[in-house]
C-alpha cells in the first residue's frame, strides 16, 4: 500500500521536489526530471534515463558522474512527454549530443521519439534506445517486441560509462544496443502495488502462488505457478535465463547479474535466493562479475523479484566494473572533477538554433472565432465525462495494464481545456488553439494515450481556415488527417485493440456521410454511435500493440481503455464539430 503522499495527482512533482532536496550534491530539478548538479562536461555525450516514476531507484536514482547525466520522469507507471523529454535533454546537453535510454514500452517510444526528432531539428543530435531484456514477454525469435525491465540498469550502466570515456554518440548506441543483445531478465510477482491514492492493489497473486514474467508497471505475471523454496525459485528463474542466452555467448564465462527486488521483498530474502542463484551459476560454469542484489528496478510496493544476467566481453566487463557515484548507486572512486569555469554554466552555453514558430497562430476573424469557441464547449464536455468515467477506465486499463488510464487522460483534459480557453480568449485561430491544446494534452498526460490525442488534436487544428468556418469537405478532411495523425505516429491498426479501433470507425462514418450531403449535426451523430459500437467490440479482440499486448488472453472480454474513452468523449460532445453556417457551404 502507497500510504505517504499528498495530492495523488502531483505525487511525482512531490517526489522530485524531495529527491532533489535531499540529495543537492548529485542533482538538481529542472521542468521535466532531473540532471546532473555539475554540468555535463563539454563535447561529452549527455546520457539520459526516463520512464514513468514508481520505478525508485530507476531512473533518478543512478544520475551522477559515471552513470547518467539527467533522467526524464513521467507520472507513475506512465511515459513521460515528448515536453518533458526536450526539457531534460536542453538542460543537460553540452555539445556531444543526446541519448535517450528507456524501456520498450509504447508511450515511451512514442514520447521519447519524438523529443529526439524535435532536439535533432533544433541543432541537438539526439538518438533514442529502448531495452528488451523481458524474456517472458515475447519469444525468442521476437527480441524486438519485448519488454524492458530490470535489465535496463545493466544498459544504463555500460551505456553511460562508454559516454564517460568521451566515445562519441554512435559509439555509446553502439554499446547500448550490444549490451542489450547479451541481457536476459526473468522476474516473478507474489503480490500487485497500490497507486497512490488507490484503494486497491492492481492485481493480486493467490496465496502459495506466484506471477511468472511480471511486468514493472503493476502488471500481473503472463502465467501462474505454485510458490515453493527459494531453491526451487532460484532453479526456475537460472534455467529459464540460460535457455535464451544469447547465440554467441556460448556455455560459460563471465556475467553481469542484477538480483532486483520490486519494492516489498527484503533483502534477507532476496539474499537467500541469492545463495541459490550463485551456486547454480557457477554449476553452469558462469562466473558473476560485480553482482547487485537489491533494488535497483522497482515498481512502488509490489512483492516480486527478478534475475537479469548479461553475458560480458571484456568491454562489456570494463565498462560495468567502472566507477560511479550518484544517489542509489556508487561504485569504485572517480577522478577529482576538474574546477567548474563559465563554460561550464548553462546559463552561459550558446543557445541551440530557435525553433520554428507555428504558422497557426494567426489572430482569428470573427467567424473562426466561433469555431474556436465550439473547440472550448468540446474539451469542456471532455472534460466532464472523462472525470466522471475516471475510475472506470482506470479498472479497465489495471486488466492487463497499469490502471492509470483515467487519471491520465483527466490530467490530459485538464491542461488541454486550459490551454485552449486561454488561447480563445486571445482570439486565436482554431489551429493555433486546437494546437495549444494539443501540446498542453500531451505534456501532462504523458504515455500513449497523451501523445496520441496531442498529435490528434493538432492535426484536427491543422486542417481548420483562420478566416471563416470551415467547409463540408474541410471538415472531413480533419478527421481524416487527426486519423492519420494517430495511426502515424502510434503504429496501431485496426483490430489492435487500441483507441484507433473507434477513431477509424468514427472518421470514416463521419467524411463518408458528409460528403454524402448528411447535414454535420446529423453526420456527428452517426459516427459517434459507429465509435461506441466499435469500442464496445474490442471486448471480443486481443491486443497486438502497446503494454497489454504479453497479457493478450487476460484483455478478451473486457473493451479497451483508449477505445472506451475515445468514445464517451466522442458521445459527449453533443455539439457537433462546428454549427455556425456550416450546413450551407
Amino acid at each position: 500500500m502507497t500510504r505517504l503522499f499528498n495530492d495523488p495527482a502531483r505525487f511525482t512533482d512531490d517526489m522530485i521536489t524531495g529527491f532533489a532536496a535531499a540529495h543537492p550534491e548529485h542533482v538538481r530539478a529542472v521542468p521535466g526530471g532531473v540532471v546532473r548538479a555539475r554540468p555535463t562536461p563539454a563535447g561529452k555525450v549527455a546520457v539520459l534515463t526516463g520512464g514513468g516514476s514508481g520505478h525508485y531507484p530507476a531512473f533518478c536514482g543512478v544520475v551522477g558522474p559515471g552513470f547518467a547525466d539527467g533522467s526524464v520522469i513521467g507520472d507513475v507507471f506512465t511515459s513521460p512527454s515528448a515536453a518533458r523529454a526536450r526539457s531534460v535533454a536542453e538542460a543537460a546537453e553540452a555539445g556531444g549530443g543526446v541519448l535517450f535510454l528507456f524501456g520498450n514500452y509504447a508511450g515511451d517510444v512514442m514520447n521519447f521519439g519524438l523529443a529526439a526528432r524535435q532536439l535533432t531539428g533544433d541543432g541537438i543530435p539526439a538518438r533514442c534506445f529502448a531495452v528488451t531484456d523481458d524474456i517472458a514477454s515475447a519469444p525468442a525469435d521476437q527480441t524486438a517486441r519485448r519488454r524492458g525491465i530490470a535489465g535496463g540498469f545493466v544498459v544504463f550502466k555500460t551505456a553511460s560509462a562508454a559516454a564517460e570515456e568521451g566515445a562519441p554518440l554512435e559509439d555509446v548506441i553502439r554499446v547500448a544496443e550490444h549490451t542489450n543483445a547479451r541481457t536476459r531478465t526473468l522476474g516473478v510477482a507474489f503480490d500487485g502495488c497500490t497507486l497512490p491514492g488507490g484503494e486497491a492493489p492492481l492485481f493480486t497473486v493467490p496465496e502459495g502462488r506466484l506471477g511468472l514474467g511480471l511486468g514493472i508497471h503493476g502488471e500481473p505475471g503472463v502465467s501462474e505457478d505454485a510458490l515453493g523454496t527459494a531453491e526451487e525459485l532460484a532453479r526456475a528463474l537460472v534455467t529459464g535465463l540460460l535457455a535464451d542466452r544469447p547465440a554467441d555467448a556460448g556455455d560459460g564465462g563471465r556475467v553481469a547479474v542484477v538480483l532486483n527486488g520490486l519494492g516489498a521483498t527484503k533483502y534477507e530474502e532476496l539474499y537467500v535466493l541469492w545463495g541459490a542463484v550463485a551456486r547454480l551459476l557457477d554449476d553452469a560454469g558462469l562466473t558473476p562479475v560485480r553482482p547487485e542484489v537489491g533494488e535497483l528496478v522497482t515498481s512502488l510496493d509490489m512483492a516480486g523479484c527478478s534475475l537479469t544476467l548479461t553475458w560480458l566481453d571484456d568491454e562489456l566487463d570494463r565498462l560495468w566494473r567502472a566507477p560511479a557515484d550518484t544517489p542509489a548507486f556508487r561504485r569504485g572512486a572517480l577522478p577529482e572533477p576538474p574546477a567548474e569555469t563559465a563554460a561550464d554554466d548553462p546559463a552561459v552555453r550558446p543557445a541551440a538554433a530557435p525553433r520554428r514558430r507555428d504558422r497557426s497562430a494567426a489572430t482569428a476573424s470573427g467567424a473562426a472565432v466561433e469555431v474556436a469557441e465550439v473547440a472550448v464547449h468540446a474539451l469542456r464536455a471532455a472534460r466532464d465525462v472523462l472525470h466522471r468515467d475516471a475510475e472506470a477506465l482506470g479498472r479497465l486499463d489495471a486488466v492487463a495494464g497499469d490502471g492509470d488510464h483515467g487519471r491520465g487522460m483527466c490530467k490530459g483534459v485538464d491542461a488541454a481545456l486550459a490551454a485552449a480557453e486561454k488561447a480563445h480568449a486571445e482570439r486565436l485561430a482554431p489551429a493555433a488553439l486546437l494546437t495549444a491544446a494539443g501540446d498542453a494534452w500531451a505534456a501532462e498526460a504523458g504515455g500513449t494515450s497523451g501523445a496520441l490525442w496531442g498529435a490528434a488534436l493538432r492535426a484536427l487544428g491543422a486542417v481548420l481556415p483562420a478566416d471563416r468556418v470551415p467547409g463540408r469537405e474541410e471538415l472531413a478532411s480533419a478527421a481524416t488527417e487527426a486519423l492519420t495523425a494517430v495511426t502515424s505516429l502510434g503504429g496501431a491498426e485496426v483490430g489492435d485493440k487500441t483507441l484507433v479501433d473507434a477513431l477509424a470507425p468514427f472518421a470514416t462514418a463521419f467524411a463518408g456521410q458528409l460528403r454524402a450531403g448528411a447535414p454535420v449535426a446529423e453526420a456527428y451523430a452517426a459516427a459517434a454511435a459507429e465509435a461506441r459500437t466499435a469500442a464496445e467490440h474490442t471486448a471480443t479482440l486481443r491486443p497486438r500493440l502497446g503494454r497489454a499486448r504479453p497479457l493478450a488472453d487476460r484483455s478478451v472480454g473486457t473493451p479497451d481503455p483508449g477505445a472506451t474513452s475515445l468514445a464517451a468523449v466522442l458521445t459527449a460532445v453533443a455539439t457537433p464539430p462546428t454549427t455556425t453556417g456550416s450546413d450551407a457551404v
